[in-house]
């Protein structure tokens, strides 16, 4: 399932008349709206193609000047991602192992440091 937020923009004289129209439509949900012509809603859709399908929808609404996507999520999209975040090894190597705490440097904040001197070290660190 998709979900994208859009902005519908009009003259702020149709604005309550494009508010109707848009809460009436059945393709989209209505959220808010200011004196200048900017109104919020969201459209779901269970692919991309259909969101545009909604979209066009909109933007056919009598005075809708613009109607253009903010944000989109996508409920597969984020899945995957999880999926990638849970099977990653997020635990440095070197605390699954039986490492001397006096043979781990600290490197502090890069800000301060020599980034030179911090990728040389860097570059002759072994794997164990």
């Amino acid at each position: 399932m998709n979900v994208s937020s859009i902005v519908v923009q009009t003259l702020p004289k149709y604005v309550d008349e494009v508010v109707q129209a848009v809460k009436d439509c059945e393709v989209c949900d209505y959220h808010l709206h200011d004196e200048k012509g900017r109104i919020i809603i969201t459209i779901e859709g269970k692919g991309v193609a259909e969101e545009l399908d909604k979209l066009r929808v909109v933007e056919a609404i009598p005075h809708v000047i613009a109607a253009d996507m903010q944000m989109a999520y996508s409920a597969d999209e984020l899945d995957a991602h999880m999926e990638v975040i849970g099977n990653a090894n997020v635990v440095p190597k070197m605390l699954n192992e039986d490492t001397d705490v006096r043979d781990i440097v600290y490197n502090g904040d890069l800000k301060k440091k020599d980034l030179y001197g911090f990728a040389k070290q860097f570059d002759n660190t072994k794997d164990k």
